[in-house]
């Protein structure tokens, strides 16, 4: 990545999930300075610091997506921690016949904007509670809180994007609703501060990535239908 992108990734305007974080920082850091005692100027100081780094994670960087209709897209930065034949979700209803899964763990420092892998039509979105393991684990996808996507592709097809909440991450935004329609790479959620986004694919389909790899959401070919 050259300087530029990098300074343009840096610089990309915040999700509006970053609104209520930035104001409440913005303003203690405003009046914290504002107050004529070394406390307040401390906690001022802080709440600049906490303003600088949700300006960071929030960001909200444009993508390029790939024109291919056949591909399948990372719903997610961050990098593979599994590749492997797992069922899908059980709240998903798409059955327990093994399935290629990629799991992708997002660090504080990625971008944590989901994407759609495909284009297609939200069929089912469960929510399951539970608990807030470190999210690199391979059993964070079944512990862990989590929220499942089902996304029906238009030759009938199904397959899955899984919003899992990791140690630090402790909120699970999602905007895709049952019947909704989303074009390949498009927004539908957000995950903070520190998460995992689990893709599986549909019967038949192959991953083109590998573990260790580094993915870039809504860019990344992750397989071809």
């Amino acid at each position: 990545m050259s300087l530029i992108q990098s300074l343009k990734l840096v610089m990309s305007p915040p999700h509006p999930a970053a609104r209520p974080f930035l104001l409440a920082s913005g303003a203690g850091a405003l009046i914290g300075r504002a107050l004529p005692f070394r406390a307040t100027k401390l906690a001022g100081t802080a709440c600049g610091l906490f303003f600088g780094f949700c300006l960071y994670f929030f960001r909200d960087p444009n993508r390029v997506v790939p024109a291919d209709p056949h591909a399948v897209v990372a719903p997610a930065d961050g990098h593979v921690v599994s590749v492997e034949k797992i069922a899908p979700p059980p709240e998903l209803d798409m059955g327990n016949a093994p399935v290629w899964r990629i799991a992708t763990f997002l660090s504080v420092l990625d971008v944590h904007v989901n994407r759609m892998p495909a284009a297609g039509t939200v069929t089912r979105v469960a929510y399951h509670a539970g608990q807030f393991l470190n999210a690199s684990l391979d059993k964070a996808s079944e512990l862990n809180e989590r929220n499942a996507v089902r996304l029906t592709l238009p030759d009938g097809r199904n397959m899955a994007v899984v919003q899992i909440a990791g140690l630090i991450a402790r909120r699970i935004l999602c905007d895709a609703e049952e019947g909704m329609k989303y074009e390949k790479g498009e927004r539908f959620g957000l995950i903070r501060f520190g998460s995992r986004t689990d893709l599986y694919l549909p019967e038949g389909v192959e991953p083109l990535v590998e573990v260790g790899q580094t993915m870039t959401g809504g860019e990344t070919v992750m397989a071809r239908l």
